[in-house]
């Protein structure tokens, strides 16, 4: 299936340059996602949405382990090979996820034992936001165990967040990006 809004092609105009630059990391040396470059079709609406996703990756409460976690469930159970693809590709392994619980995080259940009851909670949270959009007292109750308040806030925006992102992502159906990993049980080539 062919990509149904292309992003934005150099030579950019300089704003265009200077915020896609400013959606990438600090210090990373690759070409901005195309994720970015689709969003940028609409600038104002890709300013809006910046503010929040870096203050959620990069000035969030939740350690990048948490992060991560709820990112790669939150896109594999939205089917959204793009994010969970770019995210394990760039951040797992920093996160201290091992190859197996990466593929755990599209494959397999969250009382699976290769996972601590920290990551347990936040499968099973992450899970019923996506089944029913909401948590059940069992599942608080986990969450609780493990996160204060804050914490529980921002994982519930956190997985908010990367569910919209997985709807622009398969809803303009953006290709992979080529170093990003393939979601388990997906076909790269979108056929």
């Amino acid at each position: 299936m062919r990509q149904r809004i292309d992003g934005v092609t150099p030579p950019y105009e300089p704003e265009t340059d200077r915020a896609l630059h400013r959606w990438m990391p600090p210090g990373v040396a690759r070409d901005p996602l195309m994720l970015f470059k689709v969003l940028e079709r609409h600038p104002e609406l890709a300013s809006r949405m910046r503010a929040l996703g870096a203050g959620l990756l990069v000035h969030g409460r939740l350690s990048d382990a948490d992060r991560e976690l709820v990112i790669a469930r939150v896109a594999a159970r939205a089917g959204c090979a793009y994010e969970w693809g770019v995210h394990m590709a760039t951040y797992a392994e920093t996160a201290g996820l091992t190859p197996r619980q990466v593929t755990l995080t599209a494959t397999g259940g969250p009382d699976h034992p290769a996972w601590s009851g920290r990551q347990a909670a936040l499968l099973h949270a992450v899970d019923e936001l996506h089944d029913t959009a909401q948590v059940g007292d069992a599942a608080w109750s986990g969450l609780r165990e493990h996160l204060d308040e804050p914490e529980v806030l921002e994982l519930l925006v956190l997985a908010g967040w990367y569910r919209t992102i997985a709807y622009v992502a398969n809803g303009a159906r953006i290709e992979p990006e080529p170093w990003a990993l393939a979601l388990p049980g997906t076909d790269r080539s979108g056929a």
